[in-house]
């Protein structure tokens, strides 16, 4: 998989892709990650890439002839499966997204500062805008990092147990139960004693009956909000 960012600050990505998971998937060769400085498609002087909000108003917008130029540029080269805009409005990420994602060959996406990007690229080369959550951030690096964390984890061949991840929370949309390690006695405080007793078939209805219990109650608790 390859997945292109464009962003006015690459800095940023450093030493997120140089970790855990993320560095061994890159290094594997299994996912290819490449950052585009929006800067570098700047056919100003001063390589600016935002400029004033049309019709007023505090903040600035990114331009975009260099958003346009670095897009044609790489989809002359690759055909991509989607071009994504992180953004407070899009469609809120979750884990059946992150599982579609996951299957593609390549994706764009495209990080938003200041304001945002300018909506005629959003309207013309934007397939699919994605929320982390209903707030704001200082821009758009930090949603693309989780994006690509939560895709770049499913692809076969990153984690060392591939099951790992069918496990999560919200795979079945169902949250994961409790989970415990050594020692099984700390302060006081007891590990689950069927976890204990070897006896598969109790752990998994415990596990079971855990996950529905821990869902009901986030249920709720949002319910209530």
């Amino acid at each position: 998989m390859r997945i292109d960012i464009l962003t006015p600050l690459p800095s940023i990505f450093n030493s997120i892709f140089e970790t855990s998971i993320l560095q061994r998937g890159i290094k594997s060769g299994i996912v290819k990650i490449k950052i585009h400085d929006l800067r570098d498609y700047s056919d100003s002087k001063q390589k600016k890439i935002d400029d004033y909000c049309y019709g007023g108003g505090a903040g600035m917008v990114l331009k975009p002839e260099p958003l346009a130029k670095c897009l044609r540029s790489l989809k002359k080269e690759r055909k991509y499966n989607k071009i994504i805009y992180m953004t407070p409005d899009g469609q809120e990420l979750n884990q059946k997204l992150s599982n579609n994602l996951s299957q593609l060959e390549n994706i764009i996406v495209i990080c938003g500062r200041y304001k945002g990007i300018d909506q005629r690229i959003r309207d013309l080369f934007v397939d699919l805008e994605v929320s982390i959550g209903e707030y704001v951030v200082s821009g758009g690096e930090l949603p693309a990092a989780i994006l690509c964390d939560t895709i770049i984890r499913l692809i076969p061949g990153v984690m060392n147990d591939e099951t790992s991840a069918l496990l999560d929370s919200f795979q079945d949309n169902l949250l994961a139960p409790p989970v415990y390690t050594r020692p099984s006695n700390w302060e006081g405080n007891l590990v689950p004693g069927v976890l204990l007793s070897g006896n598969e078939k109790e752990i998994n209805k415990w596990r079971e009956e855990k996950s529905l219990y821990l869902t009901e109650k986030r249920k709720k608790h949002k319910n209530i909000k």
